[in-house]
């Protein structure tokens, strides 16, 4: 839960009451489980569907019907109650009987059974349409998994249908629970009692992505080759948070417009504002978060290229050197091929050879290698070659 500005206490009991509400209460260690709880405990993400439904009246838990059916019977019988409907993986069945039942609009039926949308706001007739996207960071990943949840409110129902494992509903439930003062102001409560419970959660999450940047700047000057992918990793992640958080600041905004219309209690006017200051402080982080990754590429590419090219300096200096050595090499195998080559012409055995009988052949042989040895090493190291 992210730190909220400390406010005087009152003596309504309804604000004292909305103050404990959105404040969770200290969770309990729980017990050790034992060897047969550790084998039989199924898996939530298993789970295709689950129904949870409960009627309240003044704010008061009163029932908690075992099928959907049984709920909507009781509500029918209990005219000032209110039934929360909490539903996980809804199959097709269960949400064309509530659409049946609490009459929800076609268009919002169908996003909520194929879900993947955007957050957004929408109302048809009594019953207020809203869509968020709840995320969490998951320590060991280091990754941010989002989930998608929709609320339907009306004038006497909250209808919840989620989409992956977050947001924890049950917590938001059992907060409420304890604050009747503040369940019986009706099912705006609720729905904004959701919206505190869907931001809260980004603050890990922000959390979480600050360290991934604090350590990927790290990984970028020490050099680190899978930095890169890192750093694209995270960035589509930011793109879905921030697809996720963009959109919820002018829901907002557009729920305080109301405010007057529809007459919301002056305690929820006063702690929706207090959201949307929440989330317009996370939308700003994302936005940030963004940037940073952008900035962290450029100077990753830029240390990339400077790498390869010392790397290509120094083999362009190597090959240099190379080159020279190769030059010096060629030079004296050049020097010395002269004299092998007048050697080898007056070393073959024939009778009738120019100068092979000359008293001077001997002399003007060794004066022309020496000349041609000299002339081919001026001419080389006139070149630099030696």
């Amino acid at each position: 839960m992210s730190e909220r500005r400390a406010r005087p206490a009152s003596k309504n009991p309804v604000k004292s009451a909305w103050r404990r509400a959105v404040a969770p209460p200290p969770q309990p260690e729980p017990p050790e489980p034992g060897p047969a709880a550790r084998t039989t405990a199924p898996d939530s993400s298993e789970v295709a569907s689950v129904v949870q439904a409960v009627l309240y009246r003044d704010g008061v838990r009163v029932s908690a019907p075992a099928t959907l059916a049984d709920t909507y019977r009781e509500l029918r019988d209990q005219p000032s109650g209110m039934a929360w409907i909490g539903l996980a993986r809804p199959t097709e069945a269960e949400l064309l009987s509530l659409a049946a039942e609490f009459d929800l609009h076609p268009l919002a039926v169908e996003d909520a059974m194929e879900a993947h949308q955007r957050p957004k706001l929408e109302r048809y007739g009594e019953t207020l349409f809203v869509v968020l996207r709840a995320a969490r960071y998951l320590d060991a990943p280091e990754e941010v998994d989002f989930g998608e949840l929709h609320v339907f409110v009306g004038p006497d129902f909250v209808i919840t249908v989620r989409h992956g494992a977050a947001p924890d509903l049950s917590a938001v439930r059992q907060r409420m629970e304890e604050t009747p003062e503040l369940l019986k102001l009706g099912p705006e409560a609720v729905l904004y009692a959701i919206l505190d419970a869907v931001v809260d959660g980004y603050e890990p999450v922000v959390v979480g992505v600050q360290n991934d940047i604090d350590e990927i700047e790290t990984e970028v000057f020490r050099g680190d080759p899978e930095v890169s992918r890192r750093i694209y990793e995270l960035s589509r992640e930011m793109v879905e948070f921030q697809r996720a958080t963009r959109p919820l600041v002018g829901m907002l905004h557009a729920l305080m417009a109301g405010f007057s219309k529809y007459g919301t209690d002056e305690e929820l006017q006063r702690y929706l504002r207090d959201v949307a200051d929440h989330v317009t402080h996370t939308s700003e982080r994302v936005d940030g978060f963004r940037q940073a990754l952008t900035e962290i590429l450029t100077v990753n590419t830029t240390l990339v290229t400077q790498q390869q090219n010392a790397e290509m300096r120094a083999l362009a200096e190597a090959g240099f050197e190379q080159n020279e050595e190769i030059k010096k090499i060629s030079s004296w195998a050049a020097i010395l091929f002269a004299p092998t080559l007048v050697g080898t012409i007056y070393g073959m055995n024939f009778d009738h050879m120019p100068e092979l009988h000359w008293v001077f052949g001997y002399p003007f042989a060794v004066l022309l290698m020496a000349g041609v040895c000299t002339s081919l090493y001026l001419i080389f190291k006139r070149k630099d070659w030696l």
